[in-house]
């Protein structure tokens, strides 16, 4: 039974649904869950005139608050169970894996859209690179499944891909 959880967010994942089948699955478990995100590395920010108005190390900061802010906001989703937030910044499947590592992750659940292996090959997707490059198991959601109730996110747990790397 996994006790140390990863889960990465962005701004296209539905927050609500994963998380509550998350949180489902830590409290049964008695497990940690580290919410992560992974931002672009910041460029330095320049008004029209070309002044710097903050320097890529300012800019950080402020997008690391603002998403450890949003992150501590989804805390009512996982009543009942212990919490870390992580931001990071670069590449989103090289920043997941590195936080696996160094979280001592045994499972990472992430989100999928879903898209055809033809539009996966061409475009690429972190879930499919992350499953495939997790040294743990991946538990992978599809958002469309997201979008109906987490009665059936928890009835469709056994359907989800899962990779033991």
């Amino acid at each position: 039974m996994a006790k140390r959880i990863l889960v990465p967010l962005d701004r296209t994942t539905d927050h609500e649904a994963i998380l509550q089948f998350v949180a489902d699955t830590a409290r049964g478990a008695g497990a940690t869950v580290r919410l992560l995100h992974v931002a672009p590395v910041p460029n330095m920010v320049v008004n029209s005139e070309g002044l710097v108005i903050a320097y890529a190390d300012q800019e950080a900061s402020r997008l690391e608050e603002e998403w450890l802010d949003s992150l501590r906001a989804t805390e009512p989703l996982l009543d009942g169970v212990t919490v870390e937030r992580v931001v990071r910044f670069g590449d989103p499947v090289q920043e997941i894996l590195t936080e696996a590592d160094e979280f001592d992750a045994d499972l990472i659940v992430v989100t999928t859209t879903c898209r055809s292996a033809v539009k996966r090959t061409l475009l690429g997707s972190v879930a499919e690179a992350v499953l495939r490059r997790a040294p743990v198991p991946v538990f992978v959601v599809p958002t469309a499944l997201l979008s109906h109730s987490s009665r059936i996110i928890s009835e469709a747990a056994p359907m989800g891909a899962v990779s033991h790397g």
